[in-house]
């Protein structure tokens, strides 16, 4: 059992279910009907790496806000697992992911408007191969200092590159 009686309750509510009676699910419903059908209970285990955590527990993990973690999970940034729509996301923490959360810039990444310029691309178009997984990123908090920092492996000439229109490329 992954959630406690008031998680499945509210998922149920969300999802516009009811009771026979046409009641709305509460912590005590979803108690009785567990009981009523054996269906063992909600066994909260102390987190650890690789498991299933909330989104805040995630965010409070990696020291960002709850909301970032959602608009990375809604830019499919990173990967989060829902066991049926409505349900509240859970993300794996992995080393993987805890790597792209850190300090320290790694060599070789560059920042947004850096790395946009280098590849001669849209920001839209750099967070789209990021998702595919043709870009590296990594998410740096220093301070105030916030945001993705992007690895470009080989600088390619943009459209408008003086060069590349001396050169009759064009």
């Amino acid at each position: 059992m992954h959630y406690s009686d008031a998680v499945i309750a509210g998922i149920l509510n969300r999802q516009g279910r009811t009771t026979a009676y046409g009641h709305r699910f509460d912590r005590n419903r979803v108690g009785n009907l567990r009981r009523h059908w054996k269906i063992s209970s909600f066994q909260e285990n102390p987190q650890t790496a690789g498991d299933l955590l909330t989104i805040k527990q995630a965010a409070d993990a990696l020291g960002v806000a709850p909301s970032t973690i959602h608009r990375l999970l809604n830019d499919g940034m990173i990967a989060g697992e829902q066991l049926t729509p409505g349900a509240p996301w859970r993300i794996r923490l992995t080393d993987e992911l805890k790597v792209r959360f850190n300090g320290e810039t790694p060599d070789g990444f560059l920042p947004m408007r850096e790395a946009m310029w280098a590849l001669g691309v849209s920001r839209q178009t750099v967070l789209q191969r990021v998702k595919r997984g043709e870009l590296e990123a990594v998410h740096i908090m220093r301070g105030k200092q916030k945001g993705l920092r992007i690895k470009v492996l080989t600088p390619q000439s943009s459209l408008f590159d003086p060069n590349r229109m001396n050169q009759g490329v064009l």
